[in-house]
């Protein structure tokens, strides 16, 4: 590996740990859950997701779960019974 490649090395993994530097604005992805994967989608703050929970409720475990690992780096959805 050639030195420029090195020190690109280096900085990737300073902002790996510096989490602040990101923010998704759009995300696809497969959720595998208890009653098999479900495909969850994030563009601009809203979450999309196949499962029939989120159809009903607009939030469900596969969305939640995301909002956690990608806590600070996307918005959270807030229902009605979130707000004061």
């Amino acid at each position: 590996m050639d030195y420029a490649m090195i020190t690109k090395l280096d900085k990737a993994k300073r902002y790996a740990k510096e989490r602040e530097r990101f923010k998704i604005n759009s995300l696809k992805c497969s959720v595998d859950g208890s009653n098999g994967p479900h495909i969850v989608e994030y563009h601009d703050g809203n979450w999309k997701c196949d499962c029939s929970f989120f159809q009903s409720r607009g939030r469900c475990s596969h969305t939640m779960s995301l909002e956690i690992i990608l806590e600070d780096m996307v918005d959270i959805a807030y229902d009605q019974t979130d707000q004061p």
